[in-house]
């Protein structure tokens, strides 16, 4: 573990969902443990992860995070057979998936997976509730983030 990918949690990031900040509004957030198998933390530890086209499901109460693909290494056992794109239970309090579960029925909004990252030796799940973004709104994301680039370059330059 290098220095560099470090974060403030006392954590190192294992993969980020740079598409969900550009297509969502994200209102809560929320810390998920994850259901994995041990191949797959060695996985993990290499960074042989596709987290982009991920989403998080509720389902009888629980949250599932699919479509995380997680790649086998060459290592595994020949006589097991790993499945990459499993469904991985997401470990929340029960409070908590009653508030993600209440605002998906309630104020129509979507739970999706942000990053995943190591905190203390387990792998963590960052979620978020978020609300759909329409085309002119991103448009508008990407103009105030134009403008505020230009606006420090200006400010550094005098």
């Amino acid at each position: 573990m290098s220095k560099a990918n470090k974060k403030s949690g006392g954590g190192s990031t294992i993969a980020l969902n740079k598409k969900a900040k550009h297509e969502f509004f994200l209102e809560t957030r929320f810390e998920a443990g994850l259901a994995l198998e041990g191949w797959e933390v060695k996985s993990l530890r290499e960074g042989k992860v596709n987290f982009m086209d991920s989403y998080v499901l509720m389902k009888d109460g629980e949250a599932f995070l699919f479509g995380c693909h997680i790649s086998p290494l060459s290592t595994v056992s020949t006589h097991f057979v790993p499945d990459p794109t499993r469904t991985r239970k997401l470990l929340l309090h029960r409070s908590e998936l009653g508030r993600i579960f209440s605002a998906i029925t309630k104020k129509q909004l979507t739970c999706v997976p942000l990053a995943l990252y190591w905190k203390n030796g387990v792998v963590k799940c960052e979620i978020a509730l978020a609300k759909g973004k329409k085309l002119h709104d991103k448009r508008a994301t990407e103009k105030d983030r134009d403008w505020n680039r230009e606006k420090s370059r200006v400010l550094k330059s005098s």
